[in-house]
């Protein structure tokens, strides 16, 4: 399988070489057998940078993107918006998932000029996770000026206090996960207590702690680089990430 890329124009998704550089927005998500997670919300969060950045609604991009998308496979499309107003979509091959997560670094300082938009810091927190990969661990935590944690380059940061799940606090700048919404609706859902907490990375290291993406879905860390907590709650909170895929529209599958 290769990656399919097309431009929207003239109202039609077509073929096409896209441009590079970069981007106002960006959203990418699973797409396994048919099905995918919390796509709604994708598609508010990309509208949401659409708007605040004068360009056009995606509606009608979105409804051709998705009707492009494969049912069968496993994929990790990515929706885009160039600075030019122009939408386009790249289908690409899913990668390997991962299980759990390595940290290489934990106290990163945050230099992203818009945190909470994917996109614009692509290229800046791509470059930070290959040092990570080449330091054999998998990621690295953003902290902001007053050393907390924000989220890591790829991903949403959550962790456990007793029976308390924990995120960030909501003033942090941090990106709206799009999984960490599926996740806290399956909390409040069964009477799970949430928490909105300020922590420094020494503070989580004794804490179950998990990162939280579109793509690998929930990732326990177990590595800070030193020992990490166990984390006896992520096999049931990753099945019930599993059992929340819904079908494409045109598509009978999505549940595996």
């Amino acid at each position: 399988m290769s990656t399919v890329e097309y431009v929207f124009t003239g109202g039609v998704l077509r073929p096409g070489d896209l441009w590079t550089g970069e981007l106002l927005a960006a959203e990418s998500w699973l797409v396994h057998e048919g099905g995918v997670r919390g796509l709604h919300w994708h598609r508010r969060r990309f509208q949401r940078v659409c708007a605040a950045t004068g360009h056009d609604d995606p509606g009608p991009f979105w409804s051709s993107m998705v009707t492009a998308l494969p049912t069968t496979g496993a994929w990790f499309p990515r929706a885009e918006l160039t600075p030019n107003g122009t939408f386009q979509l790249r289908v690409r091959p899913a990668p390997p998932l991962g299980q759990t997560i390595r940290i290489h670094r934990a106290d990163h300082p945050d230099v992203r000029t818009q945190p909470r938009r994917k996109g614009p810091d692509l290229p800046l927190l791509n470059n930070i996770r290959e040092k990570a990969r080449a330091a054999g661990a998998d990621e690295t935590l953003l902290v902001d000026g007053g050393g907390y944690v924000l989220e890591s380059t790829t991903a949403a940061v959550v962790w456990w206090e007793d029976d308390i799940l924990c995120v960030p606090d909501d003033e942090l700048p941090v990106l709206d996960s799009v999984t960490v919404k599926v996740v806290l609706e399956h909390a409040h859902a069964i009477g799970t207590p949430v928490g909105r907490r300020r922590r420094k990375p020494h503070e989580l290291a004794d804490k179950e702690t998990w990162l939280l993406n579109a793509l690998h879905g929930l990732r326990p860390v177990v590595s800070w680089p030193g020992p990490a907590a166990p984390a006896p709650r992520a096999p049931y909170w990753q099945q019930v990430l599993e059992s929340l895929r819904s079908p494409l529209p045109g598509s009978q599958k999505g549940t595996s």
